[in-house]
């Protein structure tokens, strides 16, 4: 069988506002590959790790009035996609039929690639889960037809040191619910560590928490639920040291700077960064 259980990406929906997310970024000491325009309207950058990345989605501005991807524009700022490996799509759309969960059948679509060698066309294939299963945000699954046009080593060094996204942070009102759900899509079992869910992918987990749970580990800094039933909470993002993350912080962000953790809030797109080393 295969392993559904592979982090591919985690993407922040900042709707119309790319130039601002991409200084936003930036700033927060992240290398940012050059602007991506998919076939299918969408715009992006990535901050590329060892073997996953997030990903900043948008639309063209020029295009409030007509945007046609609904799922981002209608979507609220934030964390709002969560992204698995697979290597064939096919194979992964009969699993979700398997098990109740399959949305639209898989789709392909492209986006330009400039490399020191030229530009090229790295392509891709995706299926979603069905909507309203996972109410916060969108989970669907990847595969890569050119992998080597997205993991570039040019690509992978940040001047905060991130490596890797060990962990992904749920808010649940239903947290049974929702990590049963996750550990069904998955095909793989649930642990529960102090009142949390935790659902393992290769190298990480899905932690699913109450409300109060999540704002007793993020204070002030957490997001609202905003009468969501569920949101993305938290992206922890491992730093090949702490040093280099309190190098970039600066009086005007929003942060909790500990000795084992920093943890920034972007407030412009409603979205928690936890750095641990």
């Amino acid at each position: 069988m295969s392993n559904f259980a592979v982090l591919d990406h985690t993407v922040i929906n900042v709707r119309f506002e790319m130039d601002k997310a991409e200084r936003c970024f930036r700033e927060l000491g992240f290398f940012l590959t050059e602007r991506g325009y998919h076939s299918l309207g969408s715009i992006n950058h990535l901050m590329m790790f060892g073997t996953d990345y997030i990903e900043l989605i948008a639309l063209p501005p020029e295009n409030k009035d007509n945007p046609g991807r609904q799922d981002i524009a209608k979507a609220p700022y934030g964390i709002n996609g969560l992204v698995f490996k697979t290597d064939d799509v096919d194979e992964t759309f009969a699993h979700l039929l398997s098990i109740g969960m399959a949305g639209d059948p898989p789709k392909a679509f492209t986006r330009p690639v400039t490399t020191k060698d030229g530009t090229f066309d790295a392509s891709f294939r995706t299926v979603h889960t069905r909507s309203g299963i996972f109410p916060g945000g969108r989970v669907y699954f990847c595969e890569h037809g050119t992998p080597e046009l997205v993991w570039r080593p040019e690509w992978q060094s940040h001047e905060n040191g991130a490596e890797a996204m060990p962990e992904f942070v749920v808010v649940s009102h239903e947290p049974n619910i929702e990590a049963e759900n996750f550990a069904k899509l998955l095909n793989v079992d649930i642990k529960k560590i102090a009142k949390t869910h935790c659902i393992n992918y290769e190298n990480g987990f899905i932690r699913v928490m109450s409300e109060a749970d999540y704002r007793t580990r993020y204070g002030s800094l957490a997001s609202p639920m905003n009468e969501r039933k569920s949101i993305f909470g938290a992206i922890v993002i491992r730093a090949s040291s702490l040093d280099n993350v309190r190098s970039i912080l600066d009086a005007e962000m929003t942060t909790i700077v500990e000795e084992d953790r920093v943890v920034i809030r972007v407030d412009a797109f409603d979205s928690l960064l936890e750095f641990i080393a």
